[in-house]
């Protein structure tokens, strides 16, 4: 099949007879893990770059781990590679080639391993071990790319000095480390620290420098440069290196944590599977998520580059300096720097807001995850293709985990617990036990049921009951308000039993006048019920899970009038919003049963007093001027279509998708009659100063654009097109035409249209033009608009970014995936089968959309189960799609 080549039809795919019964699959286990038998001092590595047969050699110092059983025979991990020579102290062997293994017998002594391999670069798809992205070499080995460009024990756990020499006529050659030497036509590099080889890296190409320098606390001069190719990108580097500055200063101030190399070298890379990679040294990056100007960014994107630059810059210790034993142990660097990366985006851009974007994040993605059939543990306990565990509840969830952590054990513990990690596992690769261990030590608290945190799958589900009695000096006086907390998690795949784990609840109370009648307290719920009795006036309301102080879903009645007070009173940002989220998934889930039973009750409901009292309470906070304009940006959001149809299901009813949609427009189209607010918002929220991507102006460029998008449902998009017209930044631009799009406003599409001629040049304009579009697609047009863009000329398969605008916007227009007729199924099956030949890591990525399809009605599940299998039965699947498919189609949790 010809690389960019698509089969319209799954049936026409080949297709294994027994689409249910694969090969065996080989399985990693946590249980089954061993100590390397080999460790190594260093590795010496010379790069001869050819994009067609470039050759690598490998000059490795092994000796005997002490801390395994001895062995003779040295296995190493490769893939793709031609081997020319293996020698053993300067002796050619014979090595005894086993798939992805050599074996080399080996001395039971210290040895020095020599091999010669030729790769092809050029040739390699996947983007995983050494590759081409538009002229350029660059590298990614995590998880396990770097058996891709050599022998080598691909494994975390063994760590060693890297020296590389590169030779090569492109005028920048890159590597880890400290610049050692360099002449015409190579460059060597030297890296102090070892590091496992998921770190190592390599870029070479004709590149240009935006250049700074930073001097840490300690006084080391470092020279930071972001590399991008010549051309407009060199002007779109300088938010980027201002985020690098700041994230150095504020690890230095907060953390402790000081940078440790004379240079930070960035490279911006079009062809990447992910966001980022942390490489010690020299991170190489997504170009969408480092290259940044107000003619092409939105705020989100400079906030996304802000937050990404800060992640990857702090894994220098939490990952790099310390990293994880096994992949197991994933979670631990990527938790605890996700959360690292939480905290500088708090304070950069204010806790409360940023908090709220966290749990939406978290919600959308790993709830999901939770509550489906790809449901694993933060530490799962085997894998069979590890790139599948680069998942939102190893990520978000295991930020979460961390956080809680800080609550539970207190300040104080928290600061002294972090400085026995450092200096205990500096230079060292640990475990979850080792984590939580150093916090066991400085707080004498017994952690062993917060473990089961990182050991259970699922989200648990808080149920409360509030009960007030008054005082003995009676009605007016301060009484009690007794609240019983209860904690349940549903089964997960393989974990039908559930123990209970600690749960810290952030708790406050609101006096009936709206003001605070008791500060927030943290309750912990340590088993599965308990009761807590707090002093509260009469008609006190609960303010409960403040700041989401737990990862898990509260269940509690409470009527729209309490929702509607805490959504006008509550002074914690997060808790305020969650009620005006529930109080409107209380209307619209109403709405959804509502119009099931009676077609024609959609509109009544809608008039009802739930309705009505969720459109004052957000109009009464869309004018209140004392709160953060970027959070009455957020209260004027609805639930998305995704979370309704969970909650739905959660309360035991099939989710139809076409209701969900025609109940969220209608009340979109209810709320867009406040015209007289909305337009005193988007006055409040115009910004005429010159562009600037800070907390205050994006702030108010949201509220403007919230705004913006409901009353273009009310004035046939006449406001959202001026202000397209008069748009001075690409937020605006693109704000304007997604409200323009999603109004369904006469004359959108040719909108739509001359802003692609207007942006066609800028690749990353255009990847966020071809998302919108397939987006904002009606449902019954989503298929067609998604075929007519991949028939575009500017699209390719190759290119991640583009495959992701278009494919990885299916599923976010939920009403066109989940069409009954099965049409977004199969269009999604047949794109993942293809592009597996690819690249399986994005292909596996995508299939994930699948998760919820359990949740329909029959006949949607049988499209998404005939979808599900025409990707099993295509010859030649990779490992990581098929494992995601066969997950997918596994029974369900608990029958």
């Amino acid at each position: 099949m010809p690389a960019d080549a698509r089969a319209a039809d799954p049936a026409a795919a080949p297709s294994r007879a027994a689409w249910d019964a694969p090969p065996p699959p080989t399985v990693t286990r946590l249980a089954d893990y061993a100590p390397p038998p080999h460790l190594i001092d260093e590795t010496r590595l010379t790069f001869a770059l050819a994009p067609r047969g470039t050759r690598v050699r490998a000059r490795i110092a092994f000796r005997p781990n002490p801390d395994a059983a001895p062995s003779d025979v040295l296995a190493l991990d490769g893939e793709d590679l031609r081997t020319l020579r293996v020698a053993v102290d300067g002796t050619e062997v014979e090595p005894q080639a086993d798939g992805a293994t050599l074996r080399v017998p080996v001395p039971r002594a210290p040895f020095v391993l020599e091999t010669e391999v030729e790769i092809d670069p050029e040739d390699n798809t996947e983007l995983s071990g050494l590759y081409l992205s538009q002229g350029m070499f660059c590298t990614q080995c995590e998880a396990q790319g770097f058996r891709r460009i050599t022998w080598y024990p691909d494994r975390p756990d063994v760590m060693a000095r890297f020296h590389v020499r590169i030779e090569s006529g492109l005028p920048v050659l890159l590597s880890n480390g400290d610049p050692a030497g360099a002449g015409d036509g190579w460059a060597e590099w030297s890296d102090p620290h070892p590091k496992p080889a998921y770190l190592f890296a390599l870029v070479a190409g004709d590149l240009r420098a935006h250049r700074d320098r930073f001097t840490t606390v300690e006084g080391r001069a470092v020279d930071l440069a972001i590399w991008t190719r010549p051309g407009p990108d060199e002007g779109r580097c300088a938010w980027a290196m201002d985020s690098l500055v700041r994230s150095m200063r504020w690890d230095e101030e907060v953390w402790g944590r000081a940078y440790d190399l004379s240079v930070f070298n960035v490279v911006a890379v079009d062809d990447f599977n992910m966001g980022a990679m942390e490489n010690k040294g020299l991170n190489v990056f997504n170009s969408a998520a480092v290259l940044a100007s107000p003619d092409t960014t939105t705020d989100e994107g400079f906030a996304r580059i802000e937050s990404i630059v800060a992640h990857e810059y702090f894994h220098n210790w939490t990952g790099n300096r310390i990293t994880c034993r096994d992949w197991f142990q994933l979670c631990l660097k990527e938790g605890l720097t996700v959360y690292r990366d939480q905290r500088f985006s708090e304070d950069e851009r204010g806790a409360g807001v940023e908090r709220i974007k966290a749990v939406q994040t978290l919600r959308a993605r790993q709830f999901r995850e939770d509550a489906g059939p790809l449901a694993h543990p933060v530490r799962p306990e085997s894998y069979q293709a590890i790139d599948n565990f680069y998942t939102a509840t190893v990520y978000e969830k295991g930020a979460e985990l961390v956080r809680m952590l800080r609550l539970l054990v207190g300040e104080a513990a928290w600061e002294a617990g972090l400085e026995r990690y450092w200096s205990r596992h500096d230079g060292e690769a640990v475990t979850i036990e080792d984590w939580l261990a150093c916090f066991a030590d400085a707080s004498g608290r017994d952690l062993s049921a917060f473990a089961r945190w990182y050991a259970q799958a699922g989200t648990p589900r808080l149920s409360v009951e509030a009960s007030w009695t008054a005082g003995p000096d009676g009605e007016g006086a301060v009484g009690t308000l007794s609240l019983t907390l209860r904690q349940r998690t549903p089964p997960t795949p393989g974990q039908p039993e559930k123990a209970p784990v600690p749960i810290p609840v952030a708790v406050g109370l609101l006096a009936p006048d709206g003001s605070e009648a008791m500060a927030t307290t943290v309750l912990l719920l340590e088993g599965e019920e308990a009761s807590f009795d707090l002093p509260a006036p009469e008609g006190a309301v609960p303010s409960l899970l403040r700041g989401f102080s737990a990862p898990v879903i509260l269940e509690r009645e409470a009527s729209a009038a309490e929702r509607a007070f805490l959504l006008a009173h509550d002074a914690d940002p997060f808790a305020r919003w969650e009620a005006g989220r529930q109080l409107g998934k209380a209307v619209l889930t109403g709405a959804v049963l509502a119009a099931a039973d009676d077609p024609g009750a959609l509109e009544a409901h809608l008039a009802g007093e739930a309705a009505t009292r969720w459109l004052a309470a957000i109009e009464a906070a869309l004018g209140d001027r004392s709160a953060d304009p970027a959070l009455r940006a957020l209260l004027l959001g609805l639930p998305s279509e995704d979370d309704l149809a969970q909650t739905l299901h959660d309360g035991g009813h099939v989710p139809d998708p076409d209701a969900i949609r025609a109940a969220r427009e209608a009340l979109s189209d209810r709320a867009a009659g406040m015209t007289d607010a909305l337009r005193a918002a988007m006055e409040e929220g115009r910004v005429t100063e010159p562009y600037r991507p800070d907390a205050a102006q994006s702030g108010r460029r949201a509220l403007f654009l919230a705004a913006l998008r409901l009353l273009a449902r009310a004035d046939g998009g006449a406001a959202a097109r001026e202000a397209l017209a008069e748009a001075r930044d690409m937020t605006t631009a693109l704000g304007a035409l997604t409200a323009l799009l999603h109004a369904r406003a006469p004359g959108a599409e040719e909108d739509a249209a001359r802003f692609a001629a207007r942006w066609a040049d800028e690749r990353l304009v255009m990847d966020r033009w071809f998302a919108l579009t397939v987006s904002a697609a009606a449902p019954a047009r989503l298929v067609p608009t998604a075929e007519a863009l991949m028939a575009r000329p500017d699209f390719t398969r190759r290119n991640p970014n583009r495959v992701r605008a278009v494919l990885g916007a299916v599923p976010a227009n939920p009403a066109g995936f989940h069409a009954a007729d099965g049409s977004g199924y199969r269009f999604l099956a047949a794109e993942i089968a293809a592009l597996d030949a690819l690249n399986p890591q994005v292909a596996a990525r995508l299939t994930g959309a699948f998760e919820t399809w359990r949740r329909y009605d029959e006949g949607r599940r049988a499209h998404a189960r005939a979808a599900l299998r025409s990707i099993l039965g295509t010859d030649g699947l990779s490992p990581d799609t098929a494992e995601m498919a066969s997950r997918l189609l596994a029974p369900p949790a608990g029958g």
